[in-house]
């Protein structure tokens, strides 16, 4: 894959924003807009979106340290990405919004394969079943952040594309 240097700007950009959007809500309990900026990101730019995504997760554990909870980074995003990807030419905000909604739903469960694999199964089945509220409250945040975003940002990005094109 081949990047212009506009586009690594503009990608390594769109990285950072999703680092400071996790870190300005950070205080609310699995409420934020990584999610939806990342389906959009892939939506938009495809293959490139890996480009951000891995940027956020680098800026991350530079962020918040680089622990347990990092490894978990490395592929839990890319999941995401490969579910948009198979759904990229759907353009309903209804659907969107029910897929991040299960996606956040799902995170715990993918999040606890890490500690299971890294701390042993039990350690993994607790880590599960301690987060379950977390992921409701998860589920609920995605699917609303996607139903009223993901319209206008798919408009924004998709002019910001057509600005690398030219």
């Amino acid at each position: 894959m081949k990047y212009t240097t506009f586009e690594i700007v503009i990608l390594g950009m769109l990285g950072a924003i999703a680092c400071v959007c996790q870190v300005a809500l950070s205080f609310l309990p699995n409420i934020e807009v990584v999610s939806i900026l990342f389906i959009v990101y892939t939506k938009v730019f495809g293959k490139k979106a890996l480009f951000p995504i891995y940027v956020f997760v680098l800026l991350e554990g530079i962020f918040w340290g680089f622990g347990s909870w990092w490894i978990m980074y490395l592929y839990i995003w890319a999941v995401l990405w490969g579910i948009t990807m198979l759904c990229r030419r759907n353009d309903s905000s209804i659907t969107w919004a029910i897929i991040n909604g299960a996606y956040g739903l799902c995170f715990g469960a993918l999040c606890s394969i890490t500690q299971g694999v890294m701390f042993g199964i039990g350690s993994g089945f607790a880590y599960f079943i301690s987060g379950i509220p977390f992921d409701i409250a998860h589920c609920i945040g995605n699917f609303f952040t996607a139903l009223f975003l993901y319209k206008p940002l798919t408009i924004l990005l998709s002019k910001v594309r057509k600005m690398l094109v030219k």
